[in-house]
Order: C-alpha cells, then sequence, then structure tokens
C-alpha cells in the first residue's frame, strides 16, 4: 500500500481569519477529497496550493496571512483550488505614500547576555569571517582578478589557516560611463560599500585597468578604508599620502598575462599575513549585523523557511543585533505589515 494514500488529508491555515488553507500532502489530494473539518474538494488540488475554506463570492478578498492577497474573479466556492487565474492581483503600489501602519504588536523583552565571537574592525564594525576581498574599478580585469582568486587559493590560502576565504568583487561597470552624471553616485557608492564589508576587516586589495573612468582614488578614497590608511601613516607618515593597495594591469612593468598574476599574488600575500594574524574576541550580541535575502520561493515558504527566518530574527533584534531585508523590492506589498514591526 502507498505509505502516502494511508496519510490523512492534510491542510495549513496561517491565520484564524484566513478563508484559504494551503493542501500540505504530498502530489496534493483528488476531488471528493473530506477533510477532517467537513471540507470536501470539488476538484484535485496540487501539493502546497490554496483551497478555499468557505465560499469566496466575485470581487471578494482571498485572505492568506490574513492579508488580502487577490480578489476573485467570479464566484469561488469551498472546496476549489484557487490559483493565480480566479484573482485579480493587488495593484503594484507607487514607491511613493507607502502605508504605514498603526497597530504595533507588543514589545517582546529583550534578551540580555548574548554574544558572538567575531573579528573587530579599526573601524569600530565586527566580521563573522576573516575575508580577504579583491575589488576591481572595471569589468575589463575580471577574468585576470578570477585566475588569480584561484591560484591564491590553491597556493597561497593553505599557508594561513585563520584567514577563511578569498573573494573577487566583481561587476558590470566602470568603463565608458557617464562617471560624472548625477545617479553615478549610486553604483560607485554600492561597490564601495560593498567592500567595507566588515567580514573583509579593511583588507581590501584593488585591481585596476589603468584607463577606465572609474579611478581606484574615486571608488575609494582616503579614509575609506581605516587599516590602510593608518598603515600608510605608520610607514610613510601622516604629511604623506594615503595609498590604496592597487594594482595596475596597465603598468608598464606588466609584461603579460602572468607578470599580471604575480603582482596580484604578491600583493595578495601581503594582506593574507595580516589578515592571519587576527583573532576572534568576544563580542555583544548588539554588534552584530545580519542581512537576509531569499534563497528562491516556492508555496511552502511563508509557511515554513520564512516564519522561521523571522522567528530567529526576532530573538537576534531582541538581543541588540540589526537585521536587513537585503531584496526591498519583494517587501514592497507587504510594508503595512512589515512597518508594524518597524523600530
Amino acid at each position: 500500500m502507498d505509505p502516502q494514500a494511508a496519510r490523512p488529508p492534510l491542510f495549513i491555515t496561517m491565520h484564524e481569519r484566513d478563508n484559504v488553507a494551503i493542501v500540505a500532502n504530498d502530489g496534493g489530494l483528488p476531488p471528493g477529497t473530506v477533510f477532517p473539518s467537513g471540507l470536501v474538494l470539488r476538484e484535485k488540488v496540487p501539493q502546497a496550493h490554496k483551497v478555499a475554506l468557505v465560499d469566496i463570492p466575485e470581487g471578494g478578498e482571498v485572505r492568506r496571512y490574513d492579508v488580502p492577497i487577490g480578489y476573485a474573479l467570479k464566484p469561488i466556492p469551498a472546496g476549489s483550488w484557487v490559483h493565480e487565474r480566479l484573482l485579480q492581483m493587488p495593484a503594484a503600489r507607487e514607491l511613493q505614500g507607502l502605508p504605514i501602519a498603526t497597530v504595533k504588536p507588543p514589545a517582546a523583552a529583550p534578551l540580555e547576555g548574548f554574544s558572538f565571537e567575531g573579528y573587530r574592525n579599526p573601524d569600530g564594525t565586527v566580521g563573522t569571517r576573516n575575508i580577504l576581498a579583491i575589488t576591481q574599478t572595471v569589468q575589463c580585469v575580471a577574468g585576470v582578478t578570477d585566475f588569480a582568486v584561484q591560484r591564491i587559493k590553491k597556493e597561497l590560502l593553505p599557508k594561513y589557516p585563520h584567514v577563511d576565504d578569498v573573494v573577487a568583487l566583481e561587476h558590470s561597470y566602470g568603463c565608458g560611463v557617464a562617471i560624472d552624471a548625477p545617479d553615478a553616485i549610486i553604483p560607485i557608492r554600492t561597490l564601495r560599500n560593498i567592500s567595507l564589508n566588515p567580514n573583509f576587516g579593511g583588507e581590501v586589495m584593488v585591481v585596476s585597468l589603468g584607463c577606465e573612468k572609474l579611478q581606484p582614488e574615486r571608488l575609494l578614497p582616503p579614509g575609506t578604508i581605516p587599516l590602510v590608511d593608518e598603515r600608510n601613516v605608520a610607514d610613510i607618515g601622516a604629511s604623506a599620502e594615503n595609498k590604496l593597495d592597487v594594482v595596475c594591469l596597465q603598468d608598464e612593468a606588466h609584461v603579460g598575462f602572468m607578470s599580471m598574476i604575480d603582482s596580484v599574488m604578491r600583493q595578495a600575500e601581503e594582506h593574507l599575513e595580516r589578515l592571519n594574524a587576527r583573532r576572534r574576541e568576544t563580542v555583544p550580541a548588539s554588534e552584530l549585523v545580519v542581512g537576509v535575502q531569499c534563497g528562491g520561493s516556492d508555496a511552502f515558504s511563508g509557511v515554513t523557511a520564512n516564519p522561521a527566518v523571522g522567528f530567529c530574527t526576532d530573538l537576534l533584534v531582541r538581543a541588540g543585533a540589526t537585521v536587513m531585508f537585503s531584496e526591498v523590492t519583494e517587501v514592497r506589498d507587504g510594508i503595512d505589515q512589515l512597518t508594524s514591526r518597524a523600530t
């Protein structure tokens, strides 16, 4: 006997005021299936799809999580498969004038005394990993950077057991762009801030081509990387100009591809030596910054993974940590729910 057939029909309701539920059985359920609540399926409903719990009139709200997720284009009898072809989806909201929630949930008590083992950086941030980042000013150097990173991982990284990884920060920007256009600061600022990730510890090195419009000093001006600036002051004095560690591929010293790779690896080893000397220390949970990102959605994401991540997020925030959404476009239509949780 098929063990799946022996299982009772199951659905999952996310909120007591929802008028749809999610079919949980593997392979879905056939028409005529009777749930313990007495609901009878009028048609086959695939696994992870919605079933109407009550009769929904034409134009009526379809509610899940106690939130309208659509409006019925025609009457939907109880027990029907509710899919997007039966729904008028809510109009996408404009970014201006988004609603703000006025009803806030009860404040949860803070969690005291929690900490983690992290790497404290010169700028005061704390990383959870110890990584060498190699950023680039232009997409033209990506091939060289990729090859160099693979060599570094294979030949150099095993010598430095306290360094977790080496990564290339690649992008498709920087060449013949309108570098002084009003909005050019947005991609430049984004690339700069990626280079400032706390997991890089200030040990960011730069690979440039030489002829690109996005020059290293525009991407990472003096003062951007505190560790580099402090080291230069110690080496050459406070009155001298502080400089980034830049490998310029069009430098006349480079006579071919392998000489470029050798330069990148030589510079990388200096950074790896300093990173390898770092050690974790106990820091309060309030120093932790976490970004959450969608890893691929299905109909169970809102039933399993998302609530689990949300519960974990609540615990981190109660302990003083900071949690950010990294895909804000995906939460635009839930903004009135999210703002009720904002602090």
